[in-house]
C-alpha cells in the first residue's frame, strides 16, 4: 500500500509547467497503458490547451487547482478546484483558464 500527496504533486508539476516552453507537465499517478485504469496528473499554465482529441474510455477530470474549460462539438463547461467533470464520449478539448492542475482518470475498455 502507498499514499501520494496530490497537493505536493500538483505544486511540483505546476512549477515544471511554468518553466516549460510548452506550459505543460504530466505525471502518471496510477496505471499505464497495460492497465484498465489510469490516473494522470496534468498541469497547464493559463491559456494552454489540449487540442481536440478522443477519449480511450470512460473518463473524469477532477480539478485540483485553478479553472479549466472542457469543450466538445456541441457543449462546454467551466470548472474550478474541487469540481469533477465527466468527460463526454466524443471528441473534446481542455483549456486552462488560469494556471490549473487536474487529475484525469480513464477506465479503458478491454
Amino acid at each position: 500500500m502507498r499514499a501520494l500527496s496530490l497537493s505536493s504533486l500538483a505544486d511540483q508539476h505546476l512549477a515544471t509547467a511554468r518553466a516549460a516552453s510548452s506550459g505543460r507537465s504530466a505525471h502518471t499517478v496510477y496505471g499505464g497503458h497495460e492497465h484498465a485504469l489510469r490516473q494522470t496528473l496534468l498541469a497547464l499554465t493559463g491559456g494552454q490547451r489540449l487540442d481536440e482529441h478522443e477519449s480511450p474510455g470512460e473518463a473524469t477530470l477532477h480539478v485540483l487547482h485553478g479553472r479549466v474549460r472542457l469543450t466538445s462539438a456541441d457543449d462546454g463547461v467551466e470548472a474550478g478546484a474541487g469540481e469533477l467533470l465527466v468527460i463526454p464520449d466524443a471528441r473534446h478539448a481542455l483549456q486552462a483558464l488560469d494556471d490549473a492542475v487536474v487529475l484525469l482518470t480513464v477506465a479503458k475498455s478491454r
